[in-house]
């Protein structure tokens, strides 16, 4: 699948998002090559695996501009690169534990020359600030990532929607997320029609999380 699926639900692009866009697929097969951080059956789907999952967040919540997004466990550079792409007037901080992920991922950024976008070699619980939304890709179960990402939302919003998490998940999550009362599950499937898509989902978890106990 090429960068046209993209085209096909996102269809209101600049010039400058579409070529953005394109030039994805380049860059990830060259690095790819030579540090390896996608799968060989997932870079050749990467349109549809990586790039439209990632565009999964924005059918969900738009982000006003001078919002502040952390995506935490970006592995190379999903949801953070392609939601950048989307939102270019919207900083995104992108943060993984393992340098070569980073590596990759800083060189996309340079490649496109995206400027609201910055990448760093940490754990979460090291990194500084506070942030809109955290957004992620099913990098650890709920709890654990509740606990990792903890403090690192601002209480003020300035969306409709309270800050807090968005997170790309698979399958049945009701055991997972039983401790999560305001948890919203919004299924994919209804956003895109391709197969991949059909157990997809996104969980928003407003700031107040309201664990028991």
């Amino acid at each position: 699948m090429d960068v046209n699926l993209i085209f096909k639900y996102f269809t209101k692009l600049t010039e400058v998002q579409r070529s953005h866009f394109e030039d994805l697929n380049a860059l990830y097969q060259d690095w790819n090559k030579k540090i390896n951080v996608v799968s060989r059956k997932d870079i050749d789907e990467l349109y549809l695996r990586h790039v439209l999952h990632s565009l999964g967040i924005a059918k969900i919540q738009q982000f006003n501009e001078g919002s502040q997004i952390l995506d935490v466990g970006t592995g190379g550079g999903f949801p953070g690169i392609p939601l950048a792409i989307l939102y270019p007037e919207v900083q995104f901080t992108l943060v993984d534990a393992i340098g070569k992920k980073i590596k990759v991922v800083q060189e996309v950024i340079d490649g496109l020359g995206l400027k609201n976008v910055s990448a760093h070699h940490s754990r979460v619980e090291d990194l500084n600030g506070q942030f809109d939304f955290i957004v992620s890709r099913a990098v650890a179960a709920m709890p654990t990532f509740v606990h990792w990402t903890k403090g690192k939302i601002k209480k003020d919003s300035t969306h409709e929607r309270k800050n807090g998490i968005l997170y790309l998940k698979g399958g049945d999550l009701a055991e997972e997320l039983k401790d999560y009362k305001t948890a919203q599950i919004f299924n994919l499937k209804e956003h895109f029609s391709e197969v991949f898509f059909e157990t997809k989902k996104v969980v928003y978890l407003p700031q107040k999380y309201k664990v028991p106990g």
